[in-house]
């Protein structure tokens, strides 16, 4: 499709279509990835949950069935420093719940890990050399992104704010992904944690463009042609959707996260960072309207969730993270491919009045 009215991220990532399948941790298959990727947008392979050898088999099954472009995402942080008087106070806090629904309290609290970049996953980014590498909470430590550029692979970052945009495009990003506060999932913001910062997409977009020399991607509560058509009109040159895959057969959800997924509204979703240390964007369940969906309690990132993980396996929807935008309720009946292709065309014609 060359009717698009900015070309800019088409030609940078060598894709046809200006749609990113938002990589999400968790949820996102190499299926997903495929399919996404068989529409002409560009799959985006999740690696924060997975071990080395399991992206390491997610990419080679990728790469087997396709020749496209592909975005692999890591997380970027740093991993806290042990707090055993932060952790005992949270498991406290969470007691009601265990003897309420009879888990073992005294049991040893499970281990939750979000795996940030570091060697071995640059080594595999060396194997498989992605077209596209894409980094949540900031970029990695320079001589790792040195080496990722040096693959000739295009850098894609998130940022919340214009001050991140900036930092990122200093920093060697080839594009920038606008993260609007309506995103589901973990907010990608890191020169801050202070949520008052965070601002909508339709004020983001434009002043992170103005900002910025280089391409801007427009993230957070998209899921139809209208969104892709207002995305363009603010200056991004493309959009990552999320949300909107989520309910797509390709998709890894539980059921509990599914059936909330089906019937949430758009006001029923929060920031929480009960489930991780960090804010994201659920569906707004049990925990986080009793406890309070910013509890200053939490442990940081990643630790927070493993306290919850006994209480999540006797109540799924009431103790699991139900990760998921503002436009959770533009439901469409699609597999991945198809609604890729439905979304672009969509949008087209929107943009071709």
């Amino acid at each position: 499709m060359s009717t698009w009215p900015d070309t800019r991220i088409l030609d940078l990532l060598g894709i046809d279509v200006p749609i990113i399948q938002a990589p999400m941790a968790g949820a996102t298959t190499a299926q997903m990835v495929i399919a996404a990727n068989e529409a002409g947008a560009l799959g985006s392979m999740p690696a924060a949950a997975l071990s080395i050898e399991q992206l390491r088999d997610a990419l080679s099954t990728i790469r087997q069935a396709s020749t496209r472009p592909i975005n692999v995402n890591f997380f970027c942080h740093q991993p806290p420093e042990a707090d055993d008087a932060r952790d005992r106070r949270w498991k406290d806090l969470l007691q009601p719940y265990y003897r309420e629904l009879g888990a073992d309290f005294d049991a040893p609290t499970p281990v939750t890990n979000r795996a940030p970049f570091n060697e071995a996953a640059c080594e595999v980014v060396e194997a498989f050399r992605p077209e596209v590498v894409s980094f949540h909470f900031g970029l990695p430590e320079k001589s790792l992104l040195d080496r990722v550029k040096a693959t000739g692979a295009k850098v894609l970052s998130s940022a919340t704010t214009v001050e991140e945009a900036i930092w990122l495009e200093q920093h060697g990003c080839d594009a920038i992904i606008a993260m609007g506060l309506e995103a589901g999932g973990h907010r990608g913001m890191f020169l801050s944690d202070d949520l008052n910062s965070q601002i909508g997409l339709m004020a983001l977009v434009p002043q992170i463009v103005d900002a910025v020399s280089v391409p801007v991607i427009a993230a957070g509560g998209i899921a139809d042609a209208r969104g892709i058509a207002a995305a363009f009109a603010l200056g991004a040159s493309a959009v990552q959707i999320g949300t909107a895959y989520l309910l797509t057969p390709e998709a890894t959800v539980s059921p509990s996260h599914h059936h909330a997924l089906r019937h949430a509204q758009a006001s029923e979703t929060a920031l929480t960072n009960l489930f991780t240390g960090r804010p994201a964007r659920g569906i707004v369940n049990r925990v986080m309207r009793e406890l309070g969906a910013i509890n200053p309690l939490a442990p940081a990132f990643p630790r927070a969730g493993g306290a919850l993980l006994p209480l999540k396996a006797k109540d799924e929807a009431g103790f699991s993270n139900l990760w998921a935008g503002q436009a959770v309720g533009l439901r469409h009946p699609f597999a991945t491919r198809e609604l890729t292709t439905w979304l672009a065309e969509q949008a087209l014609s929107r943009l071709s009045r």
